[in-house]
């Protein structure tokens, strides 16, 4: 099997050089092959912020290879695995310290998995700290070239990978009990609900957290919010989001990835608008005479 894309994912940013010379190594080996960056934005060392970005772009990647990276415990004892997923239509790259957990799963589970030990396909490493460099992009580099998993390392057992951690919802004193688990650029917080758990609690809910109160009303799209407006929009990959209209509902909340947030029902239906909005009329003032002008 040889693979002609390799996605890329990681939590370097763009300020170092770190991103180019990764793209570089690949180049060097697989000249052939297309890097397509996913994201290099994951919060620093956030395993699970990068594992849910995985997560949610999965279906959409193209069949090649997977090279992922977050990973708080390079250089440690954690494992760097390769997984292949698919029938061998993908391979995920990346530390085994639950970052690809989600993604391998959403693929349907592992078909195989190598611990990459085969240090002739690594890269000599001046020090231990960048695995993305030495040992995920050649490995990642050599499967595009064709290389056979098991050349890259010793096969391990699937099931004994690092799970991801995804949390669950549930009910609490008559409330649904959530998470935010993203925030994206615009400031819409994603909540681990399924719109249908919250079918039967009503057009407008309260929501609560961090000690703070506020109705919000489920609405299709964003413009259907006015002016100071809180709402819960079922967002583009089929969960429900807290969101504002041409704003950041994140930062107006105070929201971030973990948040706990709690919703019933709210006291009044329909929602209240929480906003005060004030009349506005629009007149030309004209400038008082001069002495020399009367």
């Amino acid at each position: 099997m040889r693979y002609d894309t390799v996605t890329f994912l990681s939590d370097y940013g763009l300020v170092d050089e770190f991103v180019g010379v990764v793209h570089s190594v690949i180049r060097s080996l697989a000249p052939e092959v297309a890097v397509i960056d996913l994201t290099h934005q994951i919060a620093p060392f956030d395993v699970r912020g990068g594992g849910l970005a995985l997560a949610r772009a999965a279906q959409y990647l193209c069949p090649g290879v997977v090279l992922a990276v977050v990973d708080p415990g390079v250089g440690g004892e954690r494992r760097a695995v390769a997984v292949e997923v698919g029938g061998g239509m993908s391979v995920l790259v990346g530390p085994d310290n639950g970052l690809l957990a989600l993604a391998v799963a959403l693929c349907g589970g592992a078909d195989r998995a190598v611990e990459l030990t085969a240090d002739e396909y690594h890269l000599p490493a001046p020090g231990p700290t960048f695995a993305g460099r030495d040992v995920f992009a050649p490995a990642a580099a050599h499967l595009c070239r064709g290389v056979p998993l098991d050349e890259l390392g010793t096969p391990i057992d699937p099931a004994g990978l690092l799970p991801g951690v995804l949390p669950v919802t549930h009910t609490d004193d008559g409330e649904l009990v959530a998470e935010v688990l993203w925030v994206d650029h615009y400031g819409n917080a994603q909540l681990n609900v399924d719109p249908a758990e919250v079918d039967d609690l009503g057009p407008a809910l309260r929501l609560r957290f961090a000690g703070r109160t506020r109705t919000a009303r489920r609405v299709a799209s964003y413009a259907e919010l006015g002016p100071g407006e809180v709402g819960l929009v079922v967002d583009s990959y089929g969960l429900l989001s807290i969101a504002t209209d041409r704003g950041s509902a994140a930062t107006e909340l105070g929201l971030g990835p973990a948040t706990g947030v709690h919703l019933a029902p709210a006291d009044d239906e329909p929602a209240a608008r929480e906003a005060v909005t004030t009349a506005v009329s629009l007149s030309v003032r004209r400038p008082e005479p001069t002495e020399e002008g009367r």
